[in-house]
């Protein structure tokens, strides 16, 4: 970037629903890298998904330049669009979760690399802490040991946990988050992998950290069955959309259940060896397939239902599986 070229327009947006503890935590250390970013010119944007607007307090009380905005229609994908929609002015946005706090630099490592390499988007790594001892048939399953990449590699889909975006080409291509992820979740990666089929180019930077406190009630087996679960429904339906689209990366339902059961299939063999760590891959491996194999017959996942009785009050059982036409 020469000194004649004025530096890019940055949205830094958060979506939240109903952590108002974490967020309190998250806005000063995102202005402080808004205002002290060299790299570009950026703003901080706060979505709240909350019907209730519980969020709205607690920007208001921060000192800063933080801009706030209510988005009560249900589902993560309406909230990202609203981020998008809000940037309309920029050239880039950047999503970062309620719960992550970005360690120093992060807002100018990820501009730089988007800078340099001109490609649609720049994902970074999220690391996971906790407190005490992880069980070791948590620890073996992965989930919370987020990947690290060489700085520059090319990659194949993204999440918005740390996302850089740019704007202008999203806007170019007409993509935007699709509603049918909103309460399954699975809309990045859907949004994502339709720009690589697209033909643009996301990459990594390793140097753009964020770290994520996991709560205690995430540390459990059942979390992470049922997040496998859930993510192998969303690889199934992700894959059908591109292929109604006509782009490429899409698979048929035969093709998508074959890979489904030959995930349950390697998973049960694990489950019978003695280690722990065998056993929770292939646990983790079995709940995938069957959510591959479920999301390929039209079943989807709803972790993110919020279902109310006609008086609005929160059903203790909601139903969680849906029929979809995937």
């Amino acid at each position: 970037m020469t000194g004649s070229t004025p530096p890019p327009r940055v949205l830094v947006a958060v979506l939240t629903f109903r952590r108002v503890e974490e967020l309190s935590r998250l806005l000063p250390v995102l202005v402080g890298q808004a205002e002290s970013a060299t790299a570009a010119r950026a703003r901080v944007l706060v979505v709240d998904n909350d019907p209730a607007g519980s969020a709205e307090p607690v920007v208001g009380a921060h000192v800063g330049d933080v801009r706030y905005v209510h988005e009560p229609r249900p589902g993560i994908a309406a909230g990202r669009n609203r981020a998008l929609a809000e940037g309309a002015g920029c050239d880039a946005v950047v999503f970062v979760d309620d719960d992550e706090v970005p360690a120093p630099g992060w807002l100018d490592a990820l501009v730089d690399a988007w800078t340099r390499w001109g490609c649609a988007g720049v994902a970074g790594p999220v690391v996971s802490t906790w407190e005490g001892t992880l069980d070791p048939w948590l620890e073996a399953s992965g989930t919370f040991a987020r990947p690290r990449r060489t700085t520059g590699s090319v990659l194949p889909g993204a999440a918005t946990n740390n996302l850089l975006l740019d704007l202008r080409i999203l806007r170019r291509t007409g993509t935007t988050f699709d509603d049918a992820f909103g309460l399954t979740g699975g809309s990045d990666t859907m949004l994502t992998r339709e720009l690589v089929a697209r033909g643009e180019q996301l990459r990594w930077c390793d140097e753009a950290e964020v770290l994520e406190a996991v709560p205690a009630d995430r540390l459990t087996r059942e979390f992470v069955l049922r997040r496998h679960l859930r993510t192998g429904t969303t690889w199934s339906r992700v894959h059908l959309a591109l292929r109604r689209r006509g782009l490429p990366g899409g698979r048929t339902r035969t093709g998508l259940a074959l890979r489904g059961a030959a995930l349950i299939g390697r998973g049960a063999a694990l489950l019978v060896r003695p280690r722990v760590a065998d056993r929770s891959r292939g646990a983790c491996r079995l709940a995938s397939g069957a959510g591959v194999l479920l999301g390929a017959i039209g079943l989807r996942y709803t972790e993110y239902a919020r279902p109310r009785t006609p008086g609005g009050q929160r059903r203790t059982s909601p139903t969680r599986w849906t029929s979809t036409s995937p």
